[in-house]
């Protein structure tokens, strides 16, 4: 009997969390790509930006793979699975066996076709390697290009600025990450990097890149030529199923699974980035791209492959995203649609703004700029789905709390011993 998990990122950690729950002997091998130890991937803005350490990163210590009893093989690139067989095939021509599976890959970056993209100084914003090759190269005063204004283009925009580079942000679309901010919200994030120093360029894409062997700038699409010493390309990230792919594995954009994380070949589960799991706000499988979720569907694969069968029905999309001085927090729908009732509250000196999402009596989402007082609590009645009639016109006023909210989730409240704001 082993277990062997692909990844070595939150899913991974969960999983292996999960399985020593109820099993403290069989052996566990955790196979990366990666030569590190496990790292919380959005701190890694946080150290090309100078203010965490290598060290502080990390999302458990090197002592979580010995107590755990974890094999790890780090460095070392899976090619593919032959499921019949149940063998792990790795880049170094070993094969290793497993009586059960964990996929966990999470995501790539999402590279469009341009002109130029084999040049030196193009860079991803995804891995720790990556800000560990962009140090070398963002020096006070070097210019760069971020092209997407995603949030992870966003974090990358914030580092940068703390190195003192001068930096452009490109988008292809018309405002700054539209599937979760609305125009006015966009509004007050493009103020704000422009208060920083950033330009600013929306409704236009990089055609090509110039320059011999190194990057020398771009050209847009507009014909407008941006001088740069480097690139950053965030534009978005994909669910990581290469070493799947023409498998009998059941994919759509991320691997399929259940609720209790399972695929549908058997012994072989997936979570994290990589899988779609239920969001039960939208009541149906997807990507749910956030850390908690991952750790989450891990735990439960990780459970479910040493036989506890738990489900994991609770995923829904949430982000936080502070921005320089700019705190962002949103969670479960968070754009406008014709069947949701919608409130706002905007405080413009401020730059406050808050929005709110409503189906049936019940809160699906909202979005907090400058205001993020609260958020745990708007969070709890997305997930508990309360009916929130009674108290609506409470929700988000800065009178509303704890004493607003139904007796159910004031009694959980007080006997987990949670926050009460």
């Amino acid at each position: 009997m082993s277990y062997v998990i692909i990844g070595n990122s939150t899913a991974a950690i969960g999983a292996v969390e999960g399985i020593r729950k109820y099993d403290q002997t069989t052996k566990i091998t955790i196979v990366s790509d990666e030569a590190y130890t496990t790292y919380s991937r959005p701190l890694i803005s946080y150290y090309l930006g100078g203010k965490v350490s290598e060290e502080n990163i990390r999302y458990r210590d090197e002592s979580f793979y010995e107590f755990n009893k974890v094999d790890k093989l780090l460095g070392i690139k899976v090619m593919s699975v032959d499921f019949p067989n149940k063998v792990v095939k790795l880049e170094n021509g070993n094969d290793l066996p497993y009586s059960k599976l964990l996929i966990a890959t999470g995501s790539k970056p999402f590279i469009p076709t341009i002109d130029g993209l084999d040049k030196e100084n193009i860079f991803n914003f995804i891995k720790f390697d990556d800000v560990k090759s962009i140090e070398k190269v963002a020096k006070k005063g070097s210019k760069a290009v971020v092209v997407g204004a995603s949030f992870s283009g966003l974090k990358a925009v914030e580092s940068l600025v703390y190195r003192g580079v001068d930096i452009t942000v490109i988008d292809i679309m018309d405002r700054i990450m539209p599937r979760v901010l609305d125009r006015k919200a966009s509004g007050i994030v493009e103020k704000v990097l422009k208060n920083h120093g950033v330009t600013v360029l929306l409704n236009n894409a990089v055609e090509k890149i110039s320059g011999s062997n190194k990057v020398d700038g771009v050209i847009l699409k507009d014909g407008t030529k941006i001088d740069c010493d480097f690139i950053i390309m965030a534009i978005g990230v994909r669910c990581n199923t290469d070493i799947v792919k023409e498998t009998a594995l059941e994919m759509n954009r991320g691997i399929a699974i259940d609720d209790k994380m399972k695929t549908n070949i058997p012994d072989v589960f997936a979570a994290g980035d990589v899988a779609e799991g239920y969001n039960f706000i939208e009541k149906r499988n997807m990507e749910i791209p956030i850390l908690p979720n991952a750790y989450y569907q891990g735990e439960t694969a990780g459970s479910n492959m040493a036989g506890a069968g738990i489900s994991y029905k609770e995923g829904f999309i949430m982000n936080s995203l502070p921005l320089f001085d700019l705190p962002i927090i949103s969670a479960g729908i968070s754009e406008d649609r014709d069947y949701l009732e919608i409130k706002t509250i905007e405080n413009d000196q401020n730059d406050v703004y808050k929005k709110f999402y409503f189906e049936d009596n019940k809160l699906v989402g909202f979005l907090l700029i400058n205001d993020v007082d609260r958020a745990g609590i708007y969070t709890d009645l997305i997930r508990s789905s309360e009916n929130v009639e009674d108290i609506k016109n409470f929700i988000g006023d800065n009178s509303f709390g704890f004493a607003h909210l139904p007796l159910e989730i004031r009694k959980e409240k007080l006997q987990k011993g949670g926050e009460l704001i």
